[in-house]
């Protein structure tokens, strides 16, 4: 972008819009009281180009053609922390330009359209432009906007495409996994042109986005579809700026994802866990298979390919991070993932794969992520870092409650009943990090049902199974005390063994016989562990009728009923 073209640009057919902004442009709210003028603002702008599909604001030229450049000096010197503001007040990432002519300074700032059926706000209203000034959206265009709905971008013809565009090895795959899902040998002998036609790949002799995406040939995707591509980069270290591997995948989705696989499976970065407790011998790898071919193949099928960007994946051995270009789909918010049905952007690509038991389905894959990941006893995932334009979900890799896992998997694993699912496994999880808030009564419910949890004196807390395989894989028990879960678990180990208390508990009885008034924070600090551990310490030791508490909360004291 020049300065010559920006002078041919008029604002009411380009969507552009100048103003001379030469000092103090608003950024945040005029002074004026007015509310109407109070938002004829920076960021007022930013959402109305937004609303309107996107466009660019010049700072520093006239609005009359040919435009003079008069400077401006708005955010001079400051461009990367505007962007960086711009995007924590309002989600939306800019680009900013600076253009000179002479000494005078131009900034252009590229706002992106607003995702399909998504409304952007300033204050509170829906703004939108009228000739030189702002105006809140009227009901009629709030609705409009609000009802649109996203076309299935792999159902379009994709004109130019031709069976013999289309991958042999690629088409054998799907057709052998296809024919394996669905216990269908016969599928083998169709011919292609059939099973392209029955998958709903192939259209009255037209082949689709969908064909081209998972089984074009590498060479036809690159020139047709070249955002199709998906990154792969792996740093040994989160803060590396530059990548030490980096591959590019455009190959159809049914060789990349194998592909995508041997890189992150290589055996010096994806280490494996022997996790032994008893007869209990499993192995857990950093990367989990099914989690990563899902995570992959969820943004392959949820990604809006409009937007010329790539699908990236960065690879540490703490994490790995999925970005895919698209907010989430309508209806879907970082706080309802797990709980609301979606419809994926490219619906007859995740019908395909379905079909062909590459994912789960749909609505269902995302359960999955989170239930294997935790049920391994690693934190839960996340896609907190995701905004209206981009979806990030970070896997971690540590193992971080080897108990956690044994406790989860020889129930999951067992005939027992009732079946748990990823609600019961994510309350599990808040439970044992005693983040309790907003779980349902019919979950409590159930996991008490399984064992896998108890009350006492009404405080809900993990079952004493949990706390006795904490004891077995580790018999010193305050050993435990340094390898805390979350910040929670620290010194919760359980049980009785041989009836003996454990040397961590004996530590707090022998504190509270010393002085029957100490308090639990007064334990955690003599015994430098979390009050959340302590307060594990306690229970236990209330349970087995060691101690009882007397008196009101802040008057109250011990009273010792044993100390072997």
């Amino acid at each position: 972008m020049t300065i010559e073209y920006l002078k041919t640009l008029r604002e009411s057919e380009d969507k552009i819009e100048f103003k001379e902004a030469k000092h103090n442009f608003p950024f945040a709210g005029s002074d004026k009281k007015d509310q109407a003028e109070r938002r004829k603002c920076y960021l007022g702008y930013i959402v109305a180009f937004a609303n309107e599909g996107g466009g660019a604001l010049v700072f520093g030229m006239t609005d009359h053609i040919p435009h003079e450049v008069v400077g401006s000096d708005f955010a001079n010197g400051k461009t990367g922390a505007l962007q960086d503001e711009v995007y924590k007040r309002l989600g939306i990432r800019i680009k900013l330009n600076e253009l000179y002519e002479g000494d005078k300074r131009i900034l252009v700032s590229i706002i992106p359209s607003r995702p399909v059926g998504k409304l952007m706000k300033y204050e509170g209203v829906a703004l939108m432009r009228t000739g030189e000034s702002l105006r809140n959206m009227s009901d009629e265009e709030m609705f409009s906007i609000l009802s649109e709905q996203e076309p299935d971008f792999s159902a379009l013809d994709c004109l130019g495409l031709t069976l013999n565009d289309l991958d042999s090895q690629a088409i054998l795959t799907m057709k052998t996994s296809y024919a394996n899902k669905q216990n269908n040998k016969a599928f083998l002998s169709l011919t292609n042109k059939q099973i392209l036609s029955d998958l709903r790949l192939l259209k009255n002799g037209k082949l689709n986005n969908a064909a081209l995406l998972l089984l074009g040939k590498e060479a036809i995707i690159n020139e047709m579809l070249p955002q199709a591509k998906i990154i792969w980069e792996y740093r040994d270290k989160e803060n590396q700026i530059y990548h030490d591997t980096r591959f590019v995948i455009a190959d159809p989705i049914f060789l990349a994802i194998d592909k995508l696989w041997n890189y992150i499976n290589q055996p010096l970065i994806n280490k494996k866990h022997p996790i032994q407790q008893g007869a209990y011998i499993f192995d857990v790898y950093d990367f989990n298979k099914e989690v990563i071919r899902e995570a992959i193949l969820n943004a392959v099928a949820h990604r809006d390919y409009r937007i010329t960007s790539e699908v990236v994946i960065k690879q540490f051995p703490t994490k790995i991070l999925i970005t895919n270009p698209g907010g989430f789909p309508k209806g879907v918010t970082v706080d309802n993932i797990l709980t609301v049905s979606s419809t994926p952007r490219c619906r007859i690509i995740t019908e395909v794969l379905e079909k062909c038991g590459l994912v789960e389905r749909s609505g269902q894959g995302v359960d999955k992520i989170f239930s294997i990941t935790l049920a391994e006893g690693k934190e839960a995932p996340s896609y907190r870092e995701s905004d209206l334009f981009q979806v990030l979900l970070s896997i971690p890799t540590k193992i971080r409650d080897k108990a956690f896992h044994i406790l989860v998997n020889s129930y999951m694993y067992s005939s027992k009943e009732p079946i748990l699912g990823v609600e019961h496994l994510l309350a599990l999880y808040q439970i044992k990090t005693e983040n309790k808030e907003d779980i349902r009564e019919d979950i409590i419910k159930t996991l008490h049902e399984a064992g896998m949890i108890e009350s006492i004196d009404g405080k809900i807390t993990m079952a004493d199974t949990y706390q006795k395989i904490l004891l077995e894989m580790n018999p010193l028990g305050d050993d435990l005390i340094s390898n805390q879960v979350g910040g929670q678990v620290g010194g919760q180990v359980g049980g009785q063994v041989g009836g003996q208390i454990t040397e961590a508990r004996k530590k707090v009885l022998d504190l509270i016989i010393q002085d029957p008034h100490i308090s639990r924070n007064q334990l955690a600090d003599k015994l430098k562990i979390a009050p959340s551990a302590i307060q594990k310490q306690i229970e236990y030791l209330r349970r087995k009728e060691y101690i009882r508490r007397e008196g009101k909360t802040n008057a109250g004291y011990w009273i010792i009923l044993k100390t072997k």
